[in-house]
């Protein structure tokens, strides 16, 4: 691999900005999609990682002509390096991920839009660069034009780039644009309050994710407009506005004028990307992204290459998250022989008793270049600190979290034997660790430390105000070096891991999961309540790629049966489960009896089911059926699918509904594939899809495309006017208003298909077992819905397939791998620590009145066991299970609860050394 020089030594630069400061060039931000201008010498946004400088060398001055060299003269660590050179480097692997991500489309393409030539017509992109803080005009959102103004009206066109081949070449869905548009204009209207005017321009909303129909429903109900129609061109006014024209739903035509249109342009594969995959070998789609299998999600064609994110196809941060897991333990399985032979153990210093000595505190106080010296008068702060009782050094650096500056920092411990620390800097939710290992290396316990934020919480707030800045300063230090002499080093129990995992669920998901884990060499039990393996996938007939789906599962159930590390519990129930992360056990009951099991982690995949419609006749008549049901006819070939001459699907039975409001994710591409399978058997034989919004989403846009030359009539219905089943005579008489004639048509149909929501299996006691929670809908709810999809704030506890939210094979497999990586990523530790910050129980002042119990949404509180010999019936702190949240804290009306590190003497003590005056 080649790797570009950047011209600043990574290991040195500190992120001061001074090179950028002194830079005399500017160039388009890229970043902030050429909305602003940045210098030749940048970091490429506020949160890059590693947060370092590089120069651009297209645009640097000495770099094309020589000259200047002014960031070289300026950086203080003497980080800028104009000799750095290409180098390539060989490396030897086992494996590969591709993650290269996509290429937004270019608009420009689109004429009739003219968004090369109007100021006021941008991108999604730049709009979303408008409405973050970090962006070109701070959040507040103004056009573009000379005038700069506030826009009262924006309008958003969909499917730029997307479901479009006449235009763009890209057929497919990009399948996260419709809820981009929608969070767009719900932050706008937040920004700029209830009078702004929204409206999204569509062909269908596709919001099929979990809890994005609810955030559409919300979006209505604050006004933001929706419009089912495609807008042709868009005219400029002299004042810089734009008029457009388009057909309205009841087939009037509308001229509106708008301030601000934002096209919502799609996903694409970037030409280097698809020349990439070529010479890797890798087979790519039709939409140029990488080809895999249904029942393979994340392996390319080419077996040791493996894929996630944007190039397995269009999707949103969720499931890239799923998928970049997935591809970790794909490869994971590969590199399993392999784990740990080149791990490499730093040595630790051994860490110092200082019970009994008095404090001996150090503060360093940082300048952090000019973000915290360009306000508060540092050295002033610092020669405060020195005066302050128990302080025994006390000095500034220019930037305290470089590496020198640690270095010096350790050393100054160990020399002046300093016993507590105190870093007035930034902010500690990205520092403190940094410090904290600081001071592991200098001996020290990493809970006698304390951070002052003067940055975040002063420079910046009193950026106009130095005097006060500068007071509060030394009040924060004050504070900090008070809290930080009460301190008292705190341990971290130390707990081993069972190496062995329980899977709850032998469906798709729960079986992925169990073969991901037991392949990389953990043993692993699945528990399925029913009498075999499969669970729904059972009754499915074939896959949108068109694999039979009872072949592929045939193959796995045999793989799980003789896989070694694999031991199946079919017809078992989970009776009881105690313990924790690391160490759980389990209570199995069955008709043969009851067994226990003692296993490190548990992932739950529970599934789901169809949802048993109440209208449209079902269960009156046998033609009458849901998309599973038509799915086993077609595993069992049933002769009347031929003999039918029409066949109607309704989809949206049961979902998107006042008692249900959330879309079923996998019906409408299930309905189009079998619309295609019948107009196979039999090409004569009518067959119409009735929809609300048709969410083919990705390249699943293909297979509708493919229904429609086929012959498929898609007839849109509306909610409060629904279709009407009826079934006198030999037909199935089928009423519904056809959308472009705005009359009712009757199909006499011979087949009725009831596109059924999926419903979670809602387990409250495996929910009480584990202590994780249920949404509304009785799915179950995922530690972070953008980052953390796959496992529960529960430690310990992984989530897939169904039981998250319903999905088709494939992200449901990538999904179950996804689970057993971040489980892998626990039991690979063999051994764990709890915080030391965690609460812990006085039993002699405690009244057993069982607030803590109550209240604790992670069930660290407890009673100890009237029959006890130590405190029968008082609470006790499971420090393995507390958070360290304090709410027990703050409700313990007995004062019988403390919370190590920041107990009521520490907090009040620091609130005392404030000078409020």
């Amino acid at each position: 691999m080649t790797k570009h020089p950047r011209y600043i030594d990574e290991t040195k630069c500190i992120a001061c900005g001074a090179c950028a400061e002194k830079c005399p060039k500017k160039v388009d931000d890229r970043y902030n999609m050429g909305l602003a201008r940045r210098k030749a010498a940048y970091v490429e946004y506020a949160q890059a990682v590693p947060l370092k400088y590089a120069i651009d060398a297209e645009s640097c001055i000495f770099l094309t002509k020589g000259k200047c060299g002014a960031c070289k003269k300026i950086c203080p660590v003497q980080a800028v390096d104009f000799d750095q050179k290409p180098t390539s480097e060989t490396i030897h692997v086992g494996a590969v991920i591709l993650a290269p991500g996509f290429s937004p489309f270019d608009p420009g393409r689109f004429d009739n839009y003219q968004y090369a030539n109007l100021p006021n017509v941008v991108t999604s992109m730049e709009f979303e660069r408008l409405l973050s803080a970090s962006g070109p005009t701070a959040g507040h959102v103004t056009r573009r034009s000379e005038d700069h103004g506030e826009p009262k009206k924006i309008a958003w066109f969909q499917c730029v780039g997307s479901r479009d081949l006449n235009k763009c070449d890209n057929a497919y869905c990009s399948s996260v644009c419709c809820m981009y548009a929608i969070k767009e204009a719900v932050i706008a209207k937040e920004h700029a309050g209830d009078d702004l005017d929204c409206t999204i321009f569509y062909m269908d909303m596709r919001t099929h994710g979990k809890d994005f129909e609810r955030f559409y429903n919300r979006a209505k109900d604050k006004g933001v407009r929706f419009v089912r129609s495609r807008v042709h061109t868009i005219d400029p006014m002299p004042d810089d506005s734009l008029t457009v024209r388009y057909v309205a739903e009841d087939g009037s035509n509308v001229e509106e004028t708008f301030d601000l249109i934002v096209l919502s342009v799609g996903l694409q594969t970037n030409p280097a990307v698809a020349d990439l995959a070529g010479r890797l070998n890798v087979d790519l789609t039709a939409g140029r992204f990488c080809a895999t299998e249904t029942f393979a999600p994340v392996s390319s064609s080419r077996p040791g290459i493996f894929v996630c994110g944007a190039f397995q196809g269009p999707k949103d941060i969720p499931q890239a998250v799923v998928d970049a897991s997935a591809a970790a333990e794909a490869a994971g399985e590969i590199l399993a022989p392999a784990r740990n032979t080149l791990t490499k153990v730093a040595e630790k210093t051994p860490e110092r008793n200082v019970g009994g000595e008095r404090p001996r505190i150090g503060v360093f106080v940082c300048r952090c270049g000019i973000n915290i010296a360009g306000v508060v008068d540092v050295p002033a702060v610092a020669e405060f600190a020195a005066t302050l009782p128990y302080v025994e050094f006390a000095t500034d650096n220019l930037y305290a979290c470089s590496q020198d500056t640690q270095d010096a920092m350790a050393q100054i411990i160990k020399d002046k034997k300093l016993n507590r620390v105190v870093v007035a800097a930034c902010t500690p939710k990205t520092h403190e660790p940094l410090f904290q290992e600081t001071l592991i290396a200098a001996g020290l316990n990493k809970y006698l430390f304390e951070m002052a934020n003067i940055r975040n919480h002063d420079s910046w707030v009193h950026k106009n105000n130095p005097d006060l800045a500068t007071r509060k300063a030394k009040d924060l230090v004050r504070s900090a070096v008070t809290k930080v002499s009460l301190a008292n080093p705190l341990q971290e129990a130390e707990l081993n891991v069972n190496q062995t995992a329980m899977v709850i669920g032998g469906g798709i998901a729960g079986m992925s999961a169990a073969l991901s884990l037991a392949r990389q060499g953990y043993a692993t039990h699945i528990v399925e309540r029913d009498h075999r393996l499969g669970g729904q996938a059972l009754n499915i007939h074939q896959t949108a790629k068109g694999e039979r789906v009872s072949e592929k599962l045939a193959e796995m159930v045999q793989a799980v049966r003789q896989e070694a590390n694999i031991t199946v519990h079919l017809n078992t129930n989970l009776s009881q489960v105690d313990g924790f992360v690391g160490n759980f056990k389990s209570r199995l009951t069955s008709q043969a009896g009851a067994a226990t099991i003692e296993h490190g982690v548990a992932v739950i995949a529970t599934g789901g089911k169809a949802y048993t419609p109440q209208e449209y006749g079902y269960g009156t008549d046998p033609r009458i059926m849901t998309s599973l049901e038509l799915d086993r006819r077609f595993i069992a070939n049933a002769p009347e699918l031929d003999r039918a001459e029409c066949a109607v699907f309704i989809q949206c039975v049961g979902s998107r509904e006042p008692e249900r409001p959330y879309c079923s994710r996998v019906c409408c591409t299930h309905s189009v594939d079998s619309a295609l399978q019948l107009k196979k058997r039999r090409p004569d034989m009518n067959v119409f899809i009735l929809y609300r919004d048709m969410r083919t989403y990705g390249e699943r846009e293909l297979l509708y495309k493919e229904a429609r030359a086929a012959g498929v009539i898609f007839i849109r219905y509306a909610q409060d006017n629904k279709p009407a089943v009826s079934s006198a005579g030999g037909k199935i008489d089928v009423q519904v208003t056809d959308h472009i004639l705005g009359q009712p048509v009757v199909i006499a149909a011979d087949l009725l298909i009831l596109a059924s929501a999926v419903l979670p299996n809602r387990d409250d006691q495996l929910a009480a077992f584990f202590k994780v929670p249920l949404n509304e809908d009785g799915f179950f709810v995922e530690r972070h819905a953008k980052l953390g999809p796959s496992e529960f704030a529960t430690d310990g506890v992984f989530l897939c397939g169904i039981a998250h939210y319903p999905k088709p094979i494939d992200e449901s497999i990538a999904q179950g791998k996804a689970a057993a990586s971040r489980a892998i990523t626990l039991l690979a530790r063999k051994r764990i620590f709890t915080s030391g910050q965690v609460a812990e129980t006085e039993p002699a002042l405690c009244s057993r009145c069982g607030v803590c119990v109550s209240i604790c949404p992670y069930s660290a509180p407890s009673f100890i066991a009237e029959d006890a010999r130590m405190h029968p019936g008082k609470a006790q702190i499971n420090p393995v299970l507390c958070k360290g949240c304090g709410l027990c804290v703050a409700s313990c009306r007995s004062g019988a609860i403390h919370l190590k590190g920041f107990d009521n003497n520490q907090i009040f003590a620091q609130i005392s050394a404030i000078n409020w005056d």
